[in-house]
């Protein structure tokens, strides 16, 4: 295995795994994990507008860049380089 599949391999599994946290922070519809974070960390008048968008593009950075490195992997796994 090359240095480029160990660092992409290594990027993915810290993206997933952000990804995962990510999406349970956010406020759901219902009482759950999410209704349990978000109580202690924003209350309704607290501007919480502003905790949801940055929520959310932390969320769509860290998903595409587990798209990213899960396309990269797919071309370069044998090897380590584009093509044979």
């Amino acid at each position: 295995m090359s240095v480029l599949n160990i660092i992409l391999l290594v990027l993915m599994a810290i993206s997933a795994f952000l990804t995962i946290v990510l999406v349970l922070m956010h406020s759901g519809k219902g009482t759950g994990v999410s209704d349990l974070i978000a109580s202690s960390m924003y209350n309704a008048t607290a501007g919480s507008g502003v905790w949801e968008k940055n929520l959310d593009r932390l969320t769509i950075i860290t998903a595409v860049t587990f798209g990213v490195c899960v396309l990269i992997m797919a071309l370069t796994f044998p090897t380590g380089t584009i093509g044979m």
